[in-house]
């Protein structure tokens, strides 16, 4: 059976990455090659795979218990082992690098929240990236509040140029506000 073109159709009738993936372990028994093969149908290329596949196979597929598969799937699919990488143009570029900067100068970016940034980065949904910064204080005293909220503010600007998403001015007005308050409170 080839595993990739029965991922292919099973995307192709609407599953998803876990659903794919349970579907395949179980039938064939072979986690790895499972997970091989969903990577493959997604177009996900061989050594960003074998990266992915390499970072989780001890934890996740090694052993298998027979019954876990959509638990595996879904776990696979939280890590971002089936995340389709964007290639970044020159302005998602320039996003990323400020909002790299913004986490820098946040102080405390908690380990969850940094992995939902890095696969947001990865596939290229920056909109999102940026949105869940707005949410978040920075750290008063290991961050630099006036900097991360100005940075921000820089970042939505360049994001509001060409997207459309109608969230993105009411936090550039709220990232500008809370530089302004920042910078009148920490000159």
């Amino acid at each position: 059976m080839r595993l990739p073109l029965t991922a292919r159709h099973l995307f192709d009738t609407g599953s998803t990455p876990a659903d794919t993936y349970a579907t395949l372990a179980r039938h064939t028994r072979h986690p790895l090659r499972s997970a091989r093969a969903v990577c493959t149908a997604l177009g996900i290329p061989a050594a960003e795979t074998q990266r992915r596949l390499n970072d989780c196979y001890d934890a996740l597929l090694a052993n298998p218990r027979p019954g876990t598969e959509n638990d595996t799937g879904e776990l696979l699919e939280a890590l971002g082992v089936f995340d389709i990488p964007k290639t970044p143009d020159d302005r998602d570029l320039a996003i990323i690098e400020l909002l790299t900067t913004a986490i820098d100068a946040h102080g405390s970016i908690r380990a969850g929240h940094q992995h939902g940034l890095t696969r947001w980065f990865t596939t290229g949904n920056l909109t999102t990236a940026y949105l869940s910064l707005t949410t978040t204080q920075p750290h008063p005293t290991t961050g630099n509040p006036t900097h991360y909220w100005t940075t921000l503010t820089t970042a939505s600007e360049l994001l509001t140029t060409t997207t459309p998403d109608p969230r993105l001015k009411p936090a550039l007005t709220h990232c500008r506000n809370q530089a302004q308050a920042t910078h009148t409170t920490h000159p």
